[in-house]
């Protein structure tokens, strides 16, 4: 499991990139080393759930600019993983698909 720590202006985000989606895994490593993700916005942001980003349209993008469909000139493949984890009584189910 590889380990990433995300630097924003509202603080800093821990985020675990599972083995069981090595492609993903990998890719989102690649992209990060190579500078792809900085400047950009999470565009979408639901509380206590989940935050979305890394559209490179959104650096310096203007205000109501809608953002969401940018990406890398390629795609991957899709990799479906169901994880079950368990921990305090809590289990939490982790569905992994798509590009970052």
């Amino acid at each position: 499991m590889a380990k990433v720590l995300i630097k924003t202006t509202e603080g800093d985000i821990k985020v675990r990139l599972y083995d069981e989606t090595p492609l993903h895994r990998d890719n989102f490593l690649k992209l990060a080393k190579e500078g792809y993700f900085d400047g950009t916005l999470f565009h979408r942001v639901i509380k206590d759930f989940m935050i979305q980003g890394g559209d490179p349209e959104s650096k310096n993008a203007p205000k109501g600019k809608m953002l969401g469909t940018g990406g890398p000139d390629y795609t991957t493949h899709v990799s479906y993983t169901h994880l079950t984890r368990t921990t305090n009584r809590v289990v939490e189910h982790h569905v992994k698909a798509g590009v970052f």
